[in-house]
């Protein structure tokens, strides 16, 4: 059996978290993306699993299942958590921008 490796295409990565990855803990053992990539497509793939939530809660329902819990286990992994009492008062809430607030004075 033959192991092919695939370059990881990071913009669609970054455009769809849930095509390029099998679940958010597969960005986090990817060795190939720096902390601050992986906090982003994490990011990117809350805001879609949120919308995905939205759309249920609003009776759009019948699209792929939302991985929004493992996708906040693996940002705060990767982050350390977040202040929950600076996190906007919306359905999107504001945790990326936190998770990003709470590693930019961090080292790699």
């Amino acid at each position: 059996m033959t192991t092919v490796a695939v370059r990881l295409d990071l913009s669609r990565a970054l455009l769809d978290p849930a095509s390029t990855f099998e679940s958010p803990e597969a960005v986090m053992k990817n060795g190939d993306l720096s902390t601050d990539n992986k906090i982003e497509i994490l990011c990117r793939w809350a805001y879609d699993a949120t919308e995905l939530a939205v759309a249920e809660e609003e009776g759009m329902a019948g699209g792929e299942r939302s991985q929004l819990d493992s996708v906040l286990q693996a940002l705060d992994g990767l982050t350390g958590g977040f202040n929950a009492e600076q996190v906007a008062p919306t359905k999107h809430s504001g945790f990326c921008l936190c998770a990003k607030q709470s590693t930019a004075g961090a080292s790699p």
